[in-house]
């Protein structure tokens, strides 16, 4: 009768023991989930920023682009203009030649400052999903300890 209950008690230990782990990993579980529906929607969050970001440098830019196109053809026109006024041909030449110089460096300057203002942009937008590469080591780290 003493080994029958001794038998009965830890049966009745193991049990009590396998339902504290079950309910311990369940618990684990359930946090897991919660981390990772958490970690989806910061990160949707962040695509959505880098999205917003990015439509903003390409508004901008496609505005410098407008103008700066205006700008050219407003120049041309002057140019074409002043070009007809010339009475000899070294004028002429002399005229189109510091035309065609002006709008060429004033082309390579542009194209910098468009250089420049992707380059800022790319790193701008880039940063809300970098950060989030970040944080899902972070996270993976804490599930592999």
């Amino acid at each position: 009768m003493a080994a029958a209950k001794k038998t009965a008690n830890k049966a009745e230990d193991m049990f009590t023991e396998a339902q504290k782990s079950f309910e311990s990993n369940a618990e684990k579980f359930g946090k897991g989930f919660e981390d990772v529906a958490a970690f989806g929607q910061e990160t949707l969050d962040a695509m959505t920023k880098s999205t917003e970001i990015a439509a903003k440098a390409a508004e901008e830019l496609n505005a410098d682009i407008a103008a700066f196109s205006k700008k050219s053809f407003d120049e041309s026109v002057a140019a074409a203009k002043d070009l007809a006024t010339a009475k000899t041909p070294t004028e002429l030449f002399e005229k189109q030649a510091a035309f065609a110089t002006s709008a060429f460096e004033g082309f390579m300057a542009q194209a910098a400052k468009w250089n420049d203002a992707m380059t800022a942009a790319t790193k701008e937008a880039s940063a809300p999903m970098a950060a989030r590469a970040n944080a899902a080591s972070d996270l993976a780290k804490t599930y592999a300890a």
